[in-house]
């Protein structure tokens, strides 16, 4: 169901306050780009920095501008069962194609903890769900044999794998029959060429239809294709963690004149040699004059 790009939505700020009318451009503008899906309030979108009431309302912000033109993929997990239950209820009811669900992060839950977690959303919503395994920021990981027993749930459709590891999603493929999703932009051909389905990015943030085209070109049969495509994403990809994400990607959209770069603390700006790296990096690609 969310095959493809999906892109990982930055959330805009203005002063301290995140600018809804800057979200609304920016879902016109995928949109226009041709992206298959958009997840508002993921880690790229610094969930963790946004008040619950504003959490809600970027969810509402992006599903009432897309209008059914593109599927939105919530972002309403939480390191608390039952306030991931309040988000997914609510993303449900504003009409979410689905939700994506983080592993509870700091209080490391065992794999029947993980699992009991996710059982309790799936079973208290009807809109289909993606797990995202991303331990480097949760410190704890979703194993191969949890995800199979959660895949036994009608509504548990996707993983989002952002172990770093071609094994693990090799793994979950053999094991069950879930959308695996690249969480990693460098790892998408790789991932695909093991059976998984496409992405959820945040480079697609800047080159939204470059990603598509090389998903399509893999799809199509045109290997060759798709690996011209990655050997030229590649290094953006790169790019995007010379700092934490979402640090490069907001600086790379301020440079594009797309948004004004503004992020809350904890996460500051970029360093002045990093910038000029991801400068660097940007010209290489083309989306700056040299």
């Amino acid at each position: 169901m969310f095959e493809g790009v999906t892109v990982a939505l930055v959330t805009p700020f203005s002063k301290g306050n995140v600018d809804y009318a800057k979200i609304e451009e920016l879902v016109e503008w995928h949109i226009k780009q041709g992206t298959d899906c958009l997840l508002p309030c993921g880690t790229t979108g610094e969930s963790p920095t946004l008040s619950h009431e504003e959490h809600e309302k970027v969810i509402d912000t992006v599903i009432k501008a897309a209008r059914g033109r593109v599927k939105v993929l919530a972002g309403t997990g939480s390191n608390s069962t039952s306030e991931a239950l309040r988000l997914t209820k609510h993303a449900a009811a504003a009409g979410a194609d689905g939700a994506l669900l983080i592993t509870p992060y700091y209080n490391k839950p065992t794999q029947e903890g993980l699992y009991r977690h996710f059982r309790a959303v799936a079973e208290a919503v009807d809109i289909p769900l993606v797990l995202y395994n991303v331990p480097s920021r949760t410190g704890v990981s979703i194993a191969p044999e949890t995800v199979a027993r959660l895949a036994e749930l009608k509504n548990i459709v996707g993983i989002k794998e952002a172990t770093g590891s071609i094994d693990q999603s090799s793994s979950i493929i053999e094991l069950c029959n879930v959308t695996v999703l690249s969480g990693d932009d460098s790892l998408t051909l790789p991932i695909m060429a093991v059976g998984g389905k496409g992405i959820i990015s945040v480079v697609a943030n800047i080159v939204p239809a470059d990603l598509k085209a090389m998903v399509a070109a893999y799809n199509r049969g045109d290997v060759a294709g798709a690996q011209k495509t990655h050997m030229k994403l590649f290094p953006l990809c790169r790019a995007m963690f010379f700092e934490t994400n979402p640090i490069p990607v907001k600086t790379a959209m301020r440079m594009l004149g797309m948004i004004n770069g503004e992020m809350r603390l904890p996460m500051c700006d970029m360093s002045q040699a990093n910038e000029a790296k991801l400068e660097k990096a940007m010209k290489a690609y083309g989306l700056l004059k040299k």
